[in-house]
């Protein structure tokens, strides 16, 4: 049986993805389009997100297991974990020492919200 907190986790990973994919790839695919068409797409990614967003939510929350602070937190990391691939790999960005640095503090966050 798979954990809460897998599930929860699992979830949430895929709605990143999308929504990292619906904020961010417009500005490489689509910049050359009007801006109400990037919005409409961005739009239509956000739905997919949301398909995962909601259940990882409320399945995580209504176990009792993980607390609303707590779900946040591992949000904000997977969204940090997700974008950073992203970043690197689709977009082209450079890896740099900022990514490391956000990625400690996040760690921080996240001890202090579970202990």
């Amino acid at each position: 049986m798979i954990s809460t907190y897998t599930y929860t986790i699992l979830l949430l990973i895929c709605s990143n993805t999308f929504m990292t994919f619906a904020w961010y790839a417009h500005l490489k695919n689509l910049n050359h389009k009007a801006l109400w068409i990037a919005v409409l797409a961005s739009w239509g990614i956000a739905f997919f997100e949301y398909l995962f967003q909601v259940p990882a939510n409320r399945i995580g929350f209504n176990s009792g297991e993980i607390s609303l602070a707590q779900l946040k937190i591992l949000q904000e990391i997977i969204t940090l974990s997700v974008f950073v691939p992203f970043a690197i790999l689709y977009m082209r960005q450079e890896l740099s020492w900022n990514f490391l640095w956000a990625g400690l503090c996040m760690v921080g966050a996240v001890y202090f919200m579970f202990r």
